[in-house]
């Protein structure tokens, strides 16, 4: 995990720092100082004087003979969020989406072979994965992470998914890499993706794209829905088009905030 520099630039102690945060996950919600030197490949020591630098900018505590994170770092990857503008353009949308699907929607960018997802407006189902802001899951299983895999050279699809997943979730099924790119393909050339149960039972989910002014692909917009509720048929036949028609308006919104200078934005 330690992370080495390749210029003369490069502060290694900022990315021993972030290697420490990053130590943290849902399987390791507190680890002790012994636990953080062996995961991130730091001394003691130097993991010690870390720990207390976070500690007192608010990102860690102490709990008992082990530290966690505090709610602060949500800020760290917020702040990207809200630097992009793409959450306060894409709510409204979204909240009308689900209104109209009454399924829940989401919106996630890759980050290595996962997804991350970056927005969320949901409805009070029960489903088999949790899904919050900052949740990560393969790419590869989700409808999400195929839309943003489609606009991808194939080459740089395969060095993607080779690098190891960080989602802590196993896919229940994933294509073989020759029938993912073929699937690929087709998604690329009808705009749009559909997967059923691929991550998990009786998860069901189709995405579209989100562009910028450009119309390079930004991020992936979805509806997901229960399989149980919801037919492979309902979800492309009635919910696709409003996802799609959804996808165009963020994408049309985001053109525009992208054409107005920064120093008038309010």
């Amino acid at each position: 995990m330690k992370e080495r520099g390749r210029g003369p630039d490069f502060i290694e102690a900022l990315a021993r720092g972030l290697n420490v945060i990053k130590a943290f996950d849902a399987s390791a919600p507190v680890m002790s100082m012994s636990e953080l030197a062996a995961s991130t490949g730091l001394a003691r020591p130097t993991v010690r004087r870390i720990l207390l630098t976070l500690e007192e900018l608010g990102y860690i505590r102490s709990r008992g003979q082990g530290f966690s994170l505090t709610p602060r770092v949500v800020e760290l990857g917020m702040s990207y969020v809200h630097s992009m503008g793409l959450w306060e353009i894409a709510r409204p949308h979204m909240e009308e989406l689900v209104a109209k699907t009454g399924e829940s929607s989401s919106i996630a960018q890759l980050d290595g072979s996962d997804i991350m997802y970056v927005s969320r407006v949901a409805v009070p189902k029960i489903v088999a994965l949790r899904v919050v802001i900052g949740t990560r899951f393969p790419a590869a299983a989700t409808s999400l992470g195929k839309v943003l895999l489609a606009y991808l050279p194939p080459a740089e699809v395969e060095s993607l998914l080779a690098e190891p997943s960080r989602a802590g979730v196993v896919a229940r099924r994933t294509p073989p890499l020759p029938d993912l790119l073929a699937e690929l393909e087709q998604i690329r050339a009808q705009g749009w993706a559909i997967t059923d149960q691929d991550l998990a039972a009786g998860i069901r989910s189709v995405a579209a794209p989100l562009r910028d002014a450009s119309g390079a692909v930004i991020a992936a917009l979805n509806v997901n829905a229960h399989a149980a509720e919801t037919s492979l048929d309902v979800l492309r036949g009635r919910h696709l088009p409003h996802l799609l028609a959804t996808a165009k308006a963020i994408s049309a919104d985001f053109a525009v905030r992208e054409a107005v200078p920064e120093s008038d934005i309010a």
